[in-house]
């Protein structure tokens, strides 16, 4: 029976099976059509190019928006391509393969950036061989290789152009590559002085990272959309496990292996352009003495997006937490991290905080040790400055009638001194007048000493005095 059963339900789903109808064309056709459509879509636009325009050397301010950022502030790749004289006999010179797979790659239509937001760089033709209102071609302007071949430089907002070497450009995916780099925002990294003044502290606003190790992935992304959200601010960053940054450690939190830390710096006055001369010889005005102020983040802050974003914003709207700016006195530099310079960061800490203790706790015994130096004289410029103003406190306690000098008499009495020094040396020059001969000796009759006095007694050299030979008295050198 068990058997018999089983058969039977076997024959009944094959007949099911049999009886049951295919889906429907349509319900198939659809999800093709919409396949193939979508394919047939990418292939077009991959097979599209890009019309790249041309700028025409009279317009100047199309030339000095391409060359030097000015007006929209975007980046520009240009590609030298002459135009031939007479256009309707000579064809025209057809533009590089390589410069036009670029050109297509980076198109809008071929990225998925919005709209409003800017392409990474414009992609434009120009004719470098045509004189300039300057009476130069733009190759000698900013002196372009025309012998290499294609000519491709950028310029704009990144600066002024640069010629793309050649090796860069054997193919289009090259040429993008190195466009990415160079002109994608990334952190500057920081490994010297020099670089901390060029790329940060000469820059109206600047963001320095200070990385205690290797940044996590989310300080990486909060990085990345400060570059977006602040484009017109430079971040650097520098590895605080391996350098140290004079003048500014002991202005900001202190160094944690694994923490990192977030200061923005505002210029004040000056640069560092010391009057270098033009192409004309003329010689430009000095910005003078760099000075900036600083900023940074609270101990235990999260390092997040909007607290490094709201730290920038307040520092470049100013008011608010801006009157919190610290004015460097001097510039920080960058030196490889060793005990001996964390020791002396330490001790400069110590002294900031027990100075400021000191201030607020009303506190003004002097501490002293038995030799008269005192605890904080520790040999430093600032120590040295801290002894001396309270041996000042303590001379004016103990004279109960001490009054300060005005300004005049403090004038007087440097005059009188200056007068007691010149009379004094005036006793001991020599007038030219008086002054003997050149090469006669000077006798005691006129002041000076006597040579060769006849009364003193010969010395005997030899140690045989006494002996009598009272005639030999000169040295035997034979």
């Amino acid at each position: 029976q068990i058997k018999i059963k089983e058969i039977e339900s076997r024959f009944t789903m094959a007949k099911k099976r049999k009886t049951e109808k295919p889906p429907a064309i349509d319900k198939l056709l659809y999800p093709v059509i919409g396949a193939t459509i979508a394919f047939l879509a990418y292939y077009c636009m991959r097979g599209l190019t890009t019309e790249i325009p041309r700028i025409d050397v009279t317009d100047e301010l199309a030339l000095r928006e391409v060359f030097f950022g000015e007006g929209h502030g975007q980046n520009y790749v240009v590609l030298c391509n002459t135009l031939p004289t007479d256009t309707s006999t000579t064809k025209p010179i057809p533009i590089s393969s390589v410069f036009q797979d670029a050109a297509d790659e980076l198109s809008p239509l071929t990225t998925a950036s919005s709209t409003s937001t800017p392409p990474l760089a414009n992609f434009r033709l120009l004719d470098c061989e045509t004189p300039l209102p300057s009476q130069k071609t733009v190759a000698q302007r900013f002196k372009l290789d025309l012998t290499k071949r294609p000519t491709v430089f950028f310029s704009g907002k990144v600066g002024t152009p640069k010629q793309i070497p050649a090796k860069h450009l054997k193919t289009g995916k090259m040429l993008v590559t190195l466009l990415k780099h160079t002109l994608e925002p990334h952190a500057q990294k920081i490994e010297s002085t020099k670089d901390l003044k060029v790329k940060c502290l000469n820059q109206p606003v600047c963001a320095l990272l200070l990385k205690g190790h290797t940044p996590e992935r989310y300080v990486k992304d909060a990085v990345k959309g400060l570059l977006r959200s602040h484009p017109d601010v430079p971040i650097a960053s520098i590895d605080s496990a391996t350098m140290l940054v004079l003048n500014l450690e002991e202005k900001i939190p202190e160094f944690k292996a694994g923490t990192h830390r977030f200061v923005v710096f505002k210029k004040v006055s000056g640069g560092l352009d010391a009057g270098s001369e033009d192409e004309d010889g003329k010689k430009g005005v000095a910005d003078g003495r760099l000075i900036t102020s600083m900023i940074s983040m609270k101990e235990g802050e999260s390092l997040s997006f909007n607290n490094m974003s709201n730290l920038i914003n307040t520092v470049e709207k100013g008011g608010g937490s801006n009157s919190k700016m610290l004015k460097l006195t001097s510039l920080p530099q960058v030196k490889t991290r060793t005990k001996k310079l964390e020791a002396a960061e330490r001790k400069k800490r110590e002294r900031i905080e027990n100075k400021k203790s000191g201030t607020t706790g009303g506190s003004t015994a002097t501490k002293t040790t038995p030799g008269g130096m005192f605890t904080e004289n520790d040999g430093s410029k600032e120590g040295r400055k801290a002894e001396r103003d309270r041996r000042r406190e303590e001379q004016q306690k103990n004279n109960p009638n001490y009054k300060e000098m005005t300004p005049e008499q403090k004038a007087e009495v440097e005059r009188r001194r200056r007068e007691r020094m010149a009379e004094e040396e005036a006793k001991w020059n020599i007038a030219p007048d008086d002054a003997p001969d050149e090469g006669d000796l000077v006798d005691e009759e006129e002041g000076g000493y006597e040579f060769g006095d006849e009364e003193e007694e010969d010395i005997d050299l030899d140690g045989d005095e006494g002996d009598g030979d009272e005639e030999d008295d000169f040295m035997d050198l034979d």
